[in-house]
């Protein structure tokens, strides 16, 4: 009986540990910013979703683009998702890969590390390395980061017209928290 009872609690911790090795978004928002000559352009999704596997420092992000929400107008907010980023065509924006430095996520602290691995928006894949802050605390790890986005490295063309209202580089803001999968 006794041997049984260890083995059961040997099953179970070997079972939570290796739960423990993968984290989801439990909270995820994108922001972005478009800052032209002559408008500022600003919207956010909070629909980030995505997950993180500890183990080998892997993980895959991805944002919905209709569900930006913010802008100037409504009428902007439909040329995003039908002109510009083909919101139908290409649904996500997506960033997967490895950490790229050596992290024990047991130990709580504040490290700053680079993301390498590949971005895809507007069905457009660039190889990229981007800088994130982490933050490991109990039972949850945070992640923030900012990097720009060039209009031309994922083929999404602006009219002239409206040229002077629209940066060719976008900045984003990103802001999540992940907790262990249950």
């Amino acid at each position: 009986m006794r041997k049984t009872l260890i083995l059961l609690l040997l099953l179970f911790s070997a079972k939570q540990s290796l739960c423990q090795d993968i984290y989801t978004v439990s909270n995820g928002k994108v922001h972005f910013t478009s800052d032209a000559p002559l408008e500022l352009i600003e919207a956010e999704s909070d629909q980030l979703n995505g997950l993180l596997k500890i183990s080998d420092r892997s993980f895959v992000f991805r944002v919905p683009m209709k569900t930006f929400e913010g802008f100037n107008s409504a009428l902007q907010q439909t040329h995003f998702n039908e002109n510009y980023l083909e919101s139908d065509k290409h649904p996500y924006t997506t960033f997967q890969g490895k950490i790229i430095e050596e992290i024990d996520f047991n130990v709580p602290g504040t490290y700053n590390v680079r993301g390498k691995g590949s971005f895809t928006c507007h069905g457009i894949k660039q190889e990229r390395i981007i800088k994130c802050k982490i933050v490991i605390g109990q039972n949850k790890i945070k992640v923030n980061s900012d990097f720009t986005v060039l209009l031309d490295d994922h083929n999404i063309k602006i009219p002239s017209v409206v040229s002077q209202k629209i940066a060719e580089e976008i900045l984003v803001d990103i802001n999540l928290e992940l907790a262990p999968k249950k």
